[in-house]
């Protein structure tokens, strides 16, 4: 991997598997909060994900689309790397997690008893940057973690449906960040036009634990509720998600703070579309900004 792109993702607390590789373990914000005995994030909520419990990984940083709203960095894309083995993942998982943790042992905030269980992660959510499905060995990854014990969720932007296929993740989500294809030109930005192939992934989510994620961006995408609840409809996803745009990271040299909703839009939005499907709101987390939205059966 680029040396300067290494440098600057290890200063932003990336814990890489190997110096050839991307493949990356990063604890988030939520990890370290409900470590100190504070909430957890709204996976717990919903979804009753154990924060401190959770590893937030990638198997890559390779990604097929530049979106306008995400946080990470395009200026340190990743351009070639060597692909790290299963196995190699998913024995240094507890090793990297443990590093990045280290200095938590000693807060006055941390019990011992939550530190040790934050070195025994139940769960890994492959979410951390990039886009999984770039990995050429993720059903395999995926099998590996399912082997060991571990809850995975798998987030993926839908551009590659014949991976997501062959993928069995405890819950997979898919991004849909638009109700048109023009909108999802514009917004996504991805490398081909991808529009048709994110609806195939879409399509293939019935019959699985399964969540569509829509990240809301004023002025950009917060328009046809009607269509994004057909959509919807034909995917046969148990759950979706409408989330607000935070204005964070790298995403701020390319959009406004006026485009992130107040979380009272995101859920006004939410049950536009709701008034058009089988959903119905079931929980939200005005912290996040995100509603959730389950289907009726």
């Amino acid at each position: 991997m680029h040396s300067e792109a290494c440098k600057a993702l290890r200063r932003q607390g990336y814990q890489f598997v190997s110096p050839s590789s991307s493949a990356a373990v990063k604890p988030c914000m939520w990890n370290k909060r409900a470590l100190r005995g504070g909430e957890m994030c709204y996976k717990a909520q919903f979804y009753g994900i154990e924060s401190h419990r959770c590893v937030q990984m990638t198997p890559t940083l390779r990604c097929n689309q530049q979106c306008l709203f995400c946080w990470r960095s395009f200026e340190h894309e990743v351009v070639e790397e060597e692909e790290c083995p299963p196995a190699e993942i998913i024995g240094n998982l507890r090793r990297l997690q443990k590093r990045a943790l280290s200095g938590y042992k000693v807060s006055p905030y941390v019990t011992p008893e939550r530190f040790a269980e934050a070195l025994r992660p139940t769960m890994v959510a492959i979410s951390l940057s990039g886009e999984p499905t770039c990995y050429s060995h993720l059903p395999e990854l995926i099998d590996g973690l399912n082997a060991e014990g571990y809850t995975t969720f798998l987030v993926s932007n839908g551009t590659r449906p014949d991976v997501l296929a062959r993928c069995r993740p405890y819950q997979v989500y898919v991004s849909l960040d638009a109700p048109d294809r023009e909108t999802y030109l514009g917004l996504c930005r991805p490398r081909e036009d991808y529009w048709d192939l994110v609806q195939e992934s879409l399509a293939g989510l019935a019959g699985r634990r399964s969540a569509i994620r829509t990240t809301v961006v004023r002025g950009y995408n917060d328009f046809a509720p009607e269509r994004y609840a057909a959509i919807y409809q034909d995917s046969g996803a148990r759950f979706v998600e409408v989330k607000g745009y935070m204005y964070l990271g790298y995403s701020r040299n390319r959009l406004q703070r006026d485009q992130m909703p107040e979380h009272r839009d995101v859920r006004a939005f939410a049950a536009k579309i709701a008034d058009h499907c089988d959903y119905f709101i079931k929980d939200e987390s005005p912290v996040s900004r995100v509603v959730c939205l389950e289907r009726n059966v």
